[in-house]
């Protein structure tokens, strides 16, 4: 689902992508070939949730299972973007938890260990009953804020701006939201002072943009300068670039955990921090048996 995230994954290790070739039956059902021996090999799939998102899960789970049963000696799902997160709680009667079922999918079709990012329920890792590494993009974000944002000292930004915000040693604010239904947000409250400052806004994921789009003009409103928006994950469906177009962003960054080529040439607005080196060294890490936790506060050189 990710061609150039894998090709620079394999890049930083030296190593040639896995021949494998991906079809579909004119049924439509998804087909595998892997083209190579992976008997006693330590697998490791690179599959992120979007785009065809179904197609793309279906076809991670069959790949999974045909290196289980090629007799590979552990078999790992690197998925940047985990499909379904949204959907990790009964916020109604009769609503499925569809992010444990694609941990239970996962763990059937073999998988023995995942690495993911940014997770958007951090409780997902439990729905799992192998490891999961759940990585930070925060380290590689700091990073970009510093290296773009001159005035990041006077910046003013919940739970995952807090970090950031005491690692930069600048304040915070947080816009408490409450939905009526899903992609809609209904109303807005801004808590914290932003006047005259420069806001950055920090979120796991956008979507429709609906939320960051409302977000920017309740900002403005309050007297921020410039408005910038970080997020992990740029899925940017429905009428997203237009928003965002629209909006008044001096910037939408994303992380390249899900492709943005096609979307960087509709907005101008949307920049991209590589995360393949975070990626790239816990794979690295998690093959030789080392600690894995130095990534959650350091971008490898």
């Amino acid at each position: 689902s990710h061609q150039d995230l894998s090709q620079k994954i394999a890049d930083r290790l030296g190593l040639e992508l896995g021949k494998v070739v991906t079809k579909k039956f004119s049924n439509q059902e998804t087909c595998v070939e892997i083209g190579e021996s992976v008997r006693g090999e330590d697998v490791y799939i690179v599959q992120s949730g979007c785009g065809e998102i179904n197609d793309n899960l279906m076809e991670l789970l069959i790949m999974i299972n045909a290196c289980k049963i090629a007799s590979a000696s552990r078999v790992t799902a690197v998925i940047p973007c985990f499909p379904y997160a949204r959907q990790d709680k009964k916020d109604k009667s009769r609503a499925p938890i569809s992010a444990k079922l694609v941990a239970n999918m996962l763990s059937v079709a073999g998988a023995d260990h995942i690495i993911t990012m940014d997770l958007h329920a951090s409780q997902i890792q439990g729905f799992f009953d192998i490891p999961v590494d759940n990585l930070y993009a925060e380290p590689a974000v700091l990073k970009w804020i510093r290296e773009n944002i001159s005035e990041w000292r006077n910046a003013g930004g919940a739970k995952r701006v807090t970090s950031i915000a005491d690692r930069l040693n600048v304040d915070f604010a947080l816009i408490h939201k409450e939905w009526k239904k899903a992609n809609e947000v209904d109303r807005m409250v801004l808590v914290g002072d932003v006047k005259d400052r420069v806001a950055i806004l920090v979120d796991d994921m956008a979507d429709t943009c609906g939320t960051i789009c409302h977000a920017a003009d309740k900002l403005l409103s309050a007297g921020a300068t410039r408005v910038y928006a970080i997020l992990t994950h740029g899925i940017f469906s429905g009428p997203a670039i237009s928003r965002i177009n629209n909006a008044c962003f001096e910037a939408v960054v994303v992380t390249n955990t899900i492709p943005q080529e096609d979307k960087m040439k509709h907005c101008s607005k949307i920049q991209v921090i590589d995360i393949s080196m975070i990626l790239a060294e816990a794979i690295r890490r998690t093959h030789n048996g080392e600690s894995v936790s130095y990534l959650f506060s350091h971008v490898p050189l």
